[in-house]
């Protein structure tokens, strides 16, 4: 992948087939560390199936044999200096930590994380999300649950409604520090 903003798609897209109501999207930007973190309460994995996750040859899909999108992450983040974890409990949930050394010329930018967010969106799923983006201890979060609140009734998934969040993510990245990201 080009941007790990299609990782953390890719990841969270993975939450929401698990069955997750919620989902938790942390990007922090402290130091020269990036630390991305994924968290949701869907269905988890047991013991066995976690060992392998990382596999490429390991997938939940029945319509082919691999599945690339936490591989490639953890690839992305060793590759960058980093680290990567993923813990998970069966009916419990799972939690993917990815860190990256900001500075590290083989760091994948973060890239558009409003557009990621306006996709997992606009798939009307009944899963609400917590994005949290903080940038040297400025921080900006969106929730989709006070969001869905303050619409009265509105669908999120309405064109202007998902126009405004794209406009919004997009501000308040750029407001906190986000270039560094």
């Amino acid at each position: 992948m080009r941007e790990l903003a299609l990782n953390i798609l890719d990841i969270t897209e993975n939450s929401v087939k698990a069955g997750a109501k919620l989902v938790e999207i942390s990007i922090i930007a402290e130091g020269n560390l990036l630390t991305i973190s994924i968290k949701d309460d869907g269905c988890g994995m047991d013991d066995e199936f976690l060992k392998k996750v990382t596999d490429p040859f390991t997938t939940t899909r029945t319509t082919r044999k691999v599945g690339m999108g936490v591989p490639l992450f953890k690839m992305a983040a060793e590759m960058a200096g980093g680290t990567f974890s993923i813990e998970s409990t069966k009916n419990v949930g799972t939690k993917v930590i990815a860190t990256f050394q900001i500075d590290n010329i083989d760091r994948e930018p973060l890239g558009n994380m409003a557009d990621t967010m306006v996709t997992l969106l606009s798939d009307d799923y009944a899963t609400e999300y917590l994005l949290t983006v903080s940038v040297d201890g400025n921080q900006f979060s969106l929730d989709t649950r006070e969001l869905k609140e303050q619409l009265g009734g509105i669908s999120i998934t309405e064109p202007q409604v998902l126009s405004f969040v794209r406009e919004m993510i997009n501000e308040n990245i750029k407001e906190i520090g986000g270039t560094k990201l």
